[in-house]
């Protein structure tokens, strides 16, 4: 079984071009079901066999998933892995079915994405200093909210990547689409800022070198911007529980209540269907609802 989730990977990662983090998340979620399989069988879970894998199993797994307290969103990605896993083994004749596609994943719950209001927004971006760190994180938090970036597309910006003169920066996004996302002048300037600060400390960027790094000279991780932004949340007293991807959620959510093309903040987002951008028509009626009721006096 571990043999057959390694070549699946590789197809993933070769010929769908899948970025580290989804090659990461689906080895974790068919490491979990090759225990679970092997379990069912009574084997070491490198001898499991996936031919042996039928509905009445494959609905177990789904109750093994609900016992573990797992969200809906969580229980239908590991179900979508699994479905994936077995398209792949039955292209490769080592399935005779997709028996994973059998079961329905559960309803996932809908909830507004998390953002922050502009007061919010300003208090976080005014809370790092003016040494290098400092400097660095501000340029953090600048891109991420100026340029809508995610984490995994932040991480790999690379010196060459930005181009100053125009103002837009050439991103890698999620099935290894490239695309090029314009940049306001205030993350321009903190990138600036960094840069210099950089220079001043005999630490001149070059070309390919990693835009953003860590106190040992190598890329920063996406883990430690996360750990930035929980930093700054603290720092700038905010109430929120807030990730790179509230930032995120934030950057579109201001471009639309401002009056911003819907079709214009699909393409910023690099989201591939319309309906993806769709929640974010969701969250400006909730404000403006919102606004109403503190307003109206027969609200």
């Amino acid at each position: 079984m571990d043999a057959l989730i390694d070549r699946f990977l590789l197809y993933l990662q070769t010929e769908k071009h899948c970025s580290f983090h989804t090659l990461r998340g689906y080895g974790a979620d068919l490491q979990r079901f090759a225990l679970f399989l092997a379990a069912q069988q009574n084997v070491e879970p490198h001898l499991a066999s996936p031919r042996l894998l039928d509905a009445l199993t494959m609905r177990g797994y789904l109750a093994y998933l609900r016992r573990h307290d797992l969200s809906k969103k969580t229980m239908s990605r590991q179900l979508s892995a699994v479905r994936s896993f077995y398209r792949f083994l039955c292209r490769e004749g080592e399935a005779e079915e997709n028996v994973a596609a059998l079961v329905s994943s559960p309803k996932n719950e809908k909830r507004l994405p998390r953002f922050l209001y502009q007061p919010e927004m300003e208090a976080l971006l005014a809370a790092p200093g003016r040494d290098l760190p400092g400097l660095r994180d501000r340029a953090i938090l600048e891109l991420l909210y100026g340029g809508g970036l995610r984490v995994g597309e932040l991480e790999g910006l690379n010196w060459d990547d930005l181009d100053f003169a125009i103002g837009y920066a050439r991103v890698l996004g999620k099935g290894g689409k490239e695309r090029l996302v314009p940049l306001g002048q205030f993350a321009l300037d903190s990138v600036k800022a960094y840069c210099r600060e950089r220079q001043q400390q005999g630490q001149a960027p070059k070309a390919k070198q990693p835009l953003l790094l860590n106190r040992f000279g190598g890329r920063l991780s996406s883990r430690s911007i996360c750990n930035i932004v929980h930093k700054y949340t603290e720092i700038a007293a905010l109430s929120k529980k807030i990730s790179p991807h509230t930032l995120r959620h934030s950057f579109a959510t201001h471009l639309l209540d401002n009056g911003a093309d819907f079709r214009a903040v699909q393409e910023l987002l690099g989201h591939a269907n319309l309906s993806t951008t769709q929640i974010y028509t969701h969250v400006t009626k909730s404000r403006i609802r919102e606004a109403y009721d503190k307003a109206h006096p027969r609200a």
